[in-house]
């Protein structure tokens, strides 16, 4: 359960309720050591399931990295050498408000971890949304020959809502294709990737462009709810609607009805309130759309590349060094 102690303690917590790809093991610690064997040796670590052992382990825990929900209640009294919180995902919506972290526990999301899935993710579907492919696989189910045919992709216009790790190959996929990328972050920051970018605020006046929408974001207080019924009604008869991001960015009640009326020409959707998606769910039947079980930006390597990653950040907190990809509390990224 540990390998050799020297100065700080690590603790790894997963839950089973979690995809096995975000399970942070023994097993995944022991490859990741022997990679890393200096740093390694300065590590005492236990690994724990469910929440069995947490309790003792935090007692004497300097670092957790871990793919759920940290224990909030007193945390300080439950973890009091608790320096650094390493979550296996990027988003950390599920751990807001931060009111329960004391301000000097540093933590670190696994930013940067899933733009190259991402990118290779949308512009499949951007291709596959352009070839009107889901209606095409719907035909075939029917035993329907419809010859459907459609232009090329290049010179359509792509809305990417968030600009970070997923927008970013977002919009690399997007040049790929010829097309025009616009971009809508908070602070509306011109970047290289993007034909223009406008300020989240302004999102409305840019969604009448779009032939497609591909939404990013995380889900942050002035994210929520971000594409609204109002804004959905926008997009132009015809438009597909990707969303790698967070469901409830976006109205999914309206975006439903704008697919099942035809208004929409498609969706590709990755991400849903709850998951995983219910049997009885309506969106395993709604018109043209692709589900899919929230995969579009994870690679199986995930874990190997996340322990890297903090071995690189192990290093400079050593060094006293300012870590990287710390969440900033107030906007919740």
């Amino acid at each position: 359960m540990s390998i050799k102690t020297n100065t700080y303690h690590l603790h790894l917590e997963s839950h089973h309720d979690r995809p096995v790809l975000f399970h942070v093991t023994q097993a995944d610690w022991e490859s990741a050591a022997k990679r890393h064997r200096a740093l390694a040796k300065k590590l005492r670590v236990t690994a724990g399931w469910d929440n069995q052992i947490i309790h003792e382990a935090l007692k004497t825990a300097d670092f957790m990295i871990t793919n759920t929900v940290p224990p909030r209640e007193r945390f300080r009294e439950v973890a009091p050498r608790m320096k650094w919180i390493q979550t296996t995902a990027a988003g950390v919506d599920a751990l807001m408000p931060m009111d329960w972290l004391p301000t000097d526990v540093s933590l670190t999301n696994n930013t940067g971890a899933h733009g190259p899935k991402a990118e290779e993710s949308c512009l499949m579907g951007l291709l596959m949304l352009q070839s009107r492919l889901p209606e095409i696989l719907k035909n075939q189910q029917n035993h329907v020959w419809d010859c459907i045919c459609t232009v090329p992709i290049a010179g359509k216009c792509v809305v990417v809502v968030g600009f970070g790790d997923l927008g970013q190959g977002a919009g690399r996929a997007a040049k790929k294709l010829g097309m025009t990328v616009i971009a809508v972050t908070r602070s509306g920051t011109p970047h290289r990737l993007a034909d223009r970018v406008v300020k989240a605020s302004r999102i409305d006046s840019v969604l009448p462009k779009a032939d497609f929408v591909i939404v990013t974001s995380p889900l942050t207080a002035e994210t929520r709810n971000l594409i609204s019924r109002d804004s959905i009604s926008l997009l132009k008869r015809g438009a597909g609607f990707i969303n790698i991001g967070r469901a409830p960015i976006v109205d999914y009640a309206a975006l439903r009805e704008k697919l099942d009326s035809g208004h929409l020409g498609g969706a590709v959707l990755d991400v849903f309130e709850k998951e995983p998606l219910a049997k009885d769910s309506p969106w395993w039947s709604t018109r043209n759309t692709v589900v899919l079980p929230h995969i579009s930006c994870d690679d199986p390597r995930y874990v190997a590349r996340l322990f890297d990653s903090w071995f690189e950040n192990f290093e400079r907190f050593l060094a006293g060094k300012k870590l990287r990809n710390i969440v900033d509390r107030r906007l919740g990224y």
